[in-house]
């Protein structure tokens, strides 16, 4: 059985961790998260992706813990590593990734959805949070540096030193959820809501482009920062949607974009 399925929905791929009651992963599964990404970014016809979980209980409850308990430091060092490798390229991906969490996100699940540029709750789905303190470690795939950057020191903290899981509705009110939506037809409403981040809609090359911008931009000086927005701008301008958005306006007619 596969630990994450792809599917395709139009311009959307649809990544779903799969490893019941939980979907907490292994190095198998993020060997195949890893691949999955890969396959997302070099296939011209997907535009947005989208991660969400098996069933309605969890997205994903972090690592395995049975499996941690068992294996050396020296493993779970390079267990830890590859985890970073694969969220840094879902992170670096010039594709708008959207984490779908309809259960329970916790741990290194977080840590998952952190690495999104959107995060999308069902309703009532559960709980949030980076509880590592309480088995004597810290969040070590992404979370201390994500979540500070995302949520400034003081907060991220704060949610970290106490262990504590918070509702997706209270994650939404301190910028850790962008929308919290009805739990019922959750993950329709989601992929209706990334497929309109796709051609003709949107231009997608310029969300990835937007995106490349930030994510590797505020690791720059700030000048620094402004050249590459210069030259992906460029690269922008020498593309079909940048003429077709152009025209349209012009025209006063919806644009037609292509995602090139």
């Amino acid at each position: 059985m596969a630990l994450v399925d792809l599917d395709r929905h139009g311009g959307v791929a649809l990544l779903t961790l799969n490893n019941p009651p939980a979907n907490a992963y292994s190095h198998a599964m993020h060997r195949e998260l890893d691949e999955a990404i890969l396959q997302c970014r070099f296939d011209e016809s997907v535009h947005v992706l989208v991660l969400t979980g098996a069933g309605t209980r969890f997205f994903c409850a972090g690592a395995d813990i049975e499996m941690l308990k068992r294996v050396t430091p020296e493993w779970k060092y390079n267990f830890c590593l590859h985890a970073n490798e694969t969220l840094c390229r879902l992170e670096q991906t010039p594709k708008l990734v959207v984490a779908a969490l309809n259960g329970h996100t916790v741990g290194g699940g977080l840590e998952i959805a952190l690495a999104a540029d959107l995060r999308w709750a069902a309703a009532g789905g559960g709980k949030i949070g980076l509880p590592e303190v309480a088995l004597g470690v810290l969040p070590g795939t992404g979370g201390t540096a994500r979540l500070s950057r995302l949520l400034g020191r003081g907060r991220a903290l704060e949610l970290m030193v106490s262990g504590e899981n918070i509702s997706f509705e209270r994650a939404r009110d301190i910028g850790l959820v962008h929308e919290v939506l009805p739990a019922e037809g959750f993950l329709r409403r989601v992929l209706e809501r990334a497929e309109a981040f796709c051609p003709p809609h949107k231009a997608s090359g310029a969300v990835g482009a937007i995106k490349r911008s930030v994510v590797s931009g505020l690791e720059m000086g700030f000048h620094e920062h402004l050249a590459l927005e210069r030259e992906l701008q460029q690269r922008l301008f020498t593309g079909h949607d940048a003429a077709e958005g152009f025209a349209a306006f012009s025209e006063r007619r919806p644009p037609e974009f292509t995602g090139r």
